[in-house]
């Protein structure tokens, strides 16, 4: 928690893929902000991306009570959404520790390990092999 002019801010980082958001969480009125525009916005009207950012807060019921702040760079549409799903579950642990395990239940505090495999050498993507010929 971090006290700016007054103001309350609980902070949460998450990482999605190469993607990294650094949210915070403002008492306020719902709105979503990633980058400075709104976050619908921002992640195209894609509703699967809309719910997974704000899932955590519609888990605890305070999706209203609420603002969201965020800056995300890297990666993708998709790997931000889930980044910010992540720093808006480990803000909420900041606000009240009693919100752990509903969070930690829906699975909301747990960071996805998936990330692109590297390419090898003689092969042409990770594991796509060049075409075999008998002769």
């Amino acid at each position: 928690m971090q006290a700016t002019e007054g103001r309350v801010m609980y902070m949460g980082t998450g990482r999605r893929k190469s993607a990294v958001a650094r949210v915070r969480l403002v008492p306020g009125n719902g709105q979503l902000i990633i980058n400075g525009k709104p976050g619908d916005l921002y992640l195209q009207f894609n509703p699967d991306y809309l719910s997974a950012a704000k899932a955590p807060l519609e888990t605890l019921g305070l999706d209203k009570d609420y603002d969201v702040l965020v800056t995300a760079h890297g990666g993708g549409l998709t790997g931000q959404a889930d980044a910010v799903r992540l720093g808006v579950a480990r803000a909420l642990c900041q606000l009240d520790p009693d919100n752990r395990k509903p969070l930690k239940i829906e699975g909301y505090l747990t960071r996805d390990p998936r990330a692109k495999e590297r390419k090898k050498y003689g092969l042409r993507k990770a594991r796509k092999a060049p075409q075999y010929s008998k002769r």
